[in-house]
């Protein structure tokens, strides 16, 4: 049985080997009324233009954009990190969250990495904030995840037996943070209860 679930201002999803699958599954069916953020890191090579606007965008009932610099975070927006960038929330007091994309080294040989989002949105968000883990290959997003627990967020990671890639689930799944183990049509489930799903 799942708790009680607060509605989160933003909702942060981190992923690599076998993510575009797996997010395939849970964003077309974000509600048009969802009043979250949601800010996605994708490994993807660091070469070339992203597609994922492209790709998810028709499939979306939210706008789906490519974070650019300094721009503020709207609710009801899917912003991607682009390629090569880390991708970071920053909030001055007194003013609303907004991106900001960094070239500072790689981080567990990722940039963008989910680690340096998830903790930047863990500092801005605090208990308003939602972190899930997909499949991956690596384990960049389990300190992450951490700093979302630790700030009274909730964490989700998927089911590694169901993951394309096992080795990032099961590292967060080891790490202890993960308040819920969920196979993807269970992460919709929540994320339905949110109201962020049709």
């Amino acid at each position: 049985m799942m708790p009680a679930l607060q509605q989160p201002e933003a909702v942060v999803i981190g992923t690599s080997a076998g993510g575009i699958d797996a997010l395939g599954t849970l964003l077309p069916g974000l509600d048009a009324r969802c009043s979250a953020a949601i800010l996605i890191v994708v490994h993807m090579p660091r070469q070339g233009p992203s597609l994922l606007p492209e790709l998810f965008g028709p499939r979306c009932a939210l706008p789906v954009l490519l974070a650019e610099d300094k721009q503020p975070v709207e609710q009801g927006k899917v912003y991607f990190a682009p390629p090569d960038y880390h991708l970071l929330v920053e909030s001055a007091e007194g003013e609303p969250p907004a991106l900001a994309l960094s070239v500072d080294d790689p981080v567990l040989f990722s940039r963008p990495s989910i680690d340096v989002l998830f903790e930047s949105a863990a500092d801005c968000w605090a208990e308003r904030l939602m972190g899930v883990l997909l499949t991956g290959a690596s384990s960049d997003g389990v300190q992450g995840l951490r700093a979302i627990a630790r700030g009274g967020g909730m964490t989700i990671v998927q089911d590694p037996a169901e993951a394309v890639a096992s080795a990032l689930p099961e590292a967060a799944v080891r790490d202890g943070m993960a308040q819920q183990v969920l196979s993807l049509s269970a992460i919709r489930q929540v994320l339905g209860a949110l109201g962020c799903l049709r």
